[in-house]
């Protein structure tokens, strides 16, 4: 019996991007959330150890506290598909239609924030770092933020999104620039 061809993404008609395009570099800051955490966890255990203070109560104290750094550490999961932009944190999930933007704002700070809203009150803060270092998540955002424009419903925050596509620009060129050997 003869299995009938799988349609892959490379078939034409189909699809080639991804479904889902996720932030790359979020495995690698979880990583080091739980080697932060992992290492208080362990020096609080040899501190008390070496100390004669180590209980049966101390040590799911500790334990305890590297779940929290772990928790506080871990940054939020950032996923797009074409018109929704979803942020996964350790309490809660939160999204936005690209697509119906009405502000977007960039908070700065100890560390800087972009804040994305919807027409329908769907909100997602996240670092304006993870569109830089993702460029698939950037071209989904830039393409609603594009179509919120043309749709007049994006009523402040087309200069935030200039700002951050030229720096992305700048980014890129400087990053060709160096693989050519031309800076």
């Amino acid at each position: 019996m003869t299995r009938p061809a799988r349609r892959t993404l490379a078939t034409p008609g189909i699809r080639t991007t991804p479904l889902w395009t996720h932030d790359r570099t979020w495995a690698g800051d979880a990583r080091s959330a739980a080697a932060c955490a992992a290492l208080l966890f362990g020096l609080l255990i040899a501190l008390d150890a070496v100390t004669g203070g180590l209980t049966p109560w101390r040590a799911p104290l500790w334990l305890g506290l590297g779940v929290l750094l772990f928790a506080a550490l871990t940054p939020p999961r950032v996923t797009a598909h074409d018109t929704t932009l979803v942020s996964r944190g350790p309490i809660r999930v939160r999204s936005v239609r690209l697509d119906h933007l009405v502000a977007v704002r960039r908070s700065d700070g100890i560390a800087p924030r972009l804040v994305l809203r919807d027409a329908s009150g769907g909100e997602v803060v996240l670092d304006p770092e993870v569109l830089v270092v993702n460029p698939p998540l950037w071209r989904l955002v830039a393409q609603g933020a594009r179509t919120s424009v043309a749709d007049g419903s994006l009523l402040c925050g087309a200069t935030v999104l200039s700002r951050l596509a030229e720096r992305i620009d700048r980014d890129t060129a400087e990053g060709i620039f160096k693989a050519s050997g031309l800076e």
